[in-house]
């Protein structure tokens, strides 16, 4: 899910390899919605959807996608399709493919606005899990055998758990590929996810 860092803090949250945009003002008070996370996320995945589209895999009313959709239009986060559907059948985009955000900052001049954003982001990052956890039952073998759940414990100073995530991140930089492009023949696009934080001790 990369960038180089601007600061301690900066995270990413994004497609290796394609345009990010910066969270901050209106992008941020949209995000801060999990339902409007959720749906950029989903178009960022899947690709261009309608309101109803949306509405039929989040669970909810199309008004609901209409109106989140609109939100995040006017936040610059999504843009209409223009290549498809018609004045009746909208379709929306995605803007960017990633979100970069410097925690630090933004909890200084939007806390409780970032609170919400990272806790939806939270809720999303523990939802694709679980939905990989139930798929696993119908999974081959091989992708059975490639896939991994687990967590480690360090005992770190800040300075060193940054460089280690630094040399995670150019890993994954040997791996990025161009997620516009047609899958390749055996491929499935892999989501990859990182949360790196100071455990409590007692």
């Amino acid at each position: 899910m990369t960038d180089q860092h601007e600061s301690d803090q900066h995270q990413t949250e994004h497609k290796t390899g394609h345009p990010t945009v910066e969270l901050a003002g209106a992008a941020l008070r949209a995000l801060a919605h999990p339902m409007r996370n959720r749906m950029l996320g989903l178009l960022r995945m899947y690709g261009p959807a309608t309101a109803t589209t949306l509405a039929g895999r989040l669970g909810v009313n199309t008004g609901a996608t209409s109106y989140h959709l609109r939100q995040l239009a006017d936040a610059g986060l999504v843009v209409e399709d223009d290549s498809r559907g018609n004045a009746r059948d909208r379709w929306w985009k995605a803007a960017h493919l990633g979100t970069s955000f410097d925690t630090g900052a933004l909890l200084k001049s939007e806390p409780e606005l970032t609170m919400g954003f990272l806790h939806g982001l939270g809720q999303v990052f523990a939802e694709n899990m679980f939905r990989a956890i139930d798929e696993q039952q119908t999974q081959s073998p091989e992708w059975l055998d490639a896939s991994l759940i687990t967590d480690y414990t360090f005992q770190l100073r800040p300075a060193e758990l940054k460089s280690m995530l630094t040399e995670v991140q150019a890993v994954f930089e040997k791996y990025s590929t161009d997620l516009t492009q047609p899958l390749p023949d055996g491929a499935e696009q892999v989501s990859v996810q990182i949360q790196a934080f100071p455990r409590e001790t007692r």
